[in-house]
């Protein structure tokens, strides 16, 4: 059985005529007589009464609902697909990290729906993590989250780096690690501090640095906003690590401080501590003129000038 035999039955059963129907389909009378026998011969029943008037039997008026209900199916999925194609989509969902969210995005999301203006734009902020998980559900069609190469792999995968930044420490302007102008390694490790709940990719970062230490971070809280983070360490006894993007709130808070790691002389690499920052959707969502549109502007836009956003704030 095949979708033309059926989109044949509906033609002569709506014009009760073969001719009539060969000419609503586009083919000759002979195909559309060839198509209705075909499908008798599957069914195993005659649909029509051959007679001057093309009438349908007692098995066609059983069958014709469902040939209406299968044919307006299939006339509704091509046309969502052809309006995918041609960007007509109702709706476009991101999924980005809380430091992006905002800081960054929001230009970018004033520029899309200003070019978009009939797409629904949804945003949600979530983890990494999470992020990922949502995209690879078919829940959201973008993420922008920190690079974990275990999570972006695999060929249907297309990811472009945003940008890396350091991590820097965030304490009360009172703090006693506040007097440094860079804070060691083994000055902070004697702190508790608060941190980003299990399956953020800044708490993996964090954690594996103090493993590479050999030292014990004391994560005294958990909590997954920066304004958590900000109100939790004006209190003044614990301390966070936090990437760049997520302090430029922070630094504007005389009750706070912002302060840059010192290079650890610990570790046999001396490397700093930073976090790198992706965009990922799939190959197949990227065709599409909306998503293809947002990676675009999110390529040309995120992140700005670092140094002017944070002498704006």
């Amino acid at each position: 059985m095949r979708l033309e035999q059926l989109q044949a039955f509906l033609a002569i059963a709506q014009t009760g005529s073969f001719q009539q129907a060969a000419r609503q389909c586009g083919v000759t009378q002979s195909t559309i007589s060839r198509q209705i026998q075909g499908l008798e011969a599957d069914l195993g029943v005659e649909l029509f009464h051959r007679t001057n008037h093309a009438k349908l039997t007692l098995g066609g008026e059983r069958l014709l609902p469902r040939v209406r209900k299968i044919c307006q199916e299939w006339e509704t999925a091509t046309q969502e697909l052809a309006d995918l194609v041609a960007g007509k989509q109702p709706e476009l969902c991101i999924a980005a990290i809380h430091s992006v969210c905002a800081s960054y995005l929001p230009p970018v999301l004033q520029k899309f729906c200003h070019n978009y203006p009939d797409v629904q734009l949804r945003v949600t902020s979530l983890g990494s993590d999470r992020s990922l998980k949502v995209l690879k559900d078919g829940l959201v069609d973008l993420a922008i989250v920190m690079h974990n190469r275990f999570l972006i792999t695999g060929r249907e995968m297309a990811v472009e780096v945003l940008y890396e930044e350091p991590i820097e420490v965030l304490t009360a302007a009172n703090h006693p690690l506040a007097q440094h102008e860079a804070i060691p390694w083994s000055d902070l490790i004697q702190y508790p501090q608060v941190v980003f709940k299990d399956g953020y990719g800044m708490q993996r970062l964090i954690q594996d640095r103090f493993e590479r230490l050999e030292a014990t971070l004391h994560a005294a809280l958990e909590v997954n906003t920066l304004d958590a983070f900000r109100g939790v360490v004006r209190q003044g006894e614990l301390i966070a690590l936090l990437p760049q993007s997520a302090l430029i709130e922070a630094r504007c808070d005389p009750s706070l401080a912002v302060l840059p790691l010192a290079c650890n002389t610990n570790l046999a690499d001396n490397s700093s501590l930073t976090r790198r920052v992706v965009m990922v959707t799939t190959q197949d969502r990227l065709q599409i003129p909306p998503i293809q549109h947002f990676w675009q502007l999110v390529k040309e836009n995120i992140p700005p000038q670092l140094d002017q956003k944070l002498s704006a704030s």
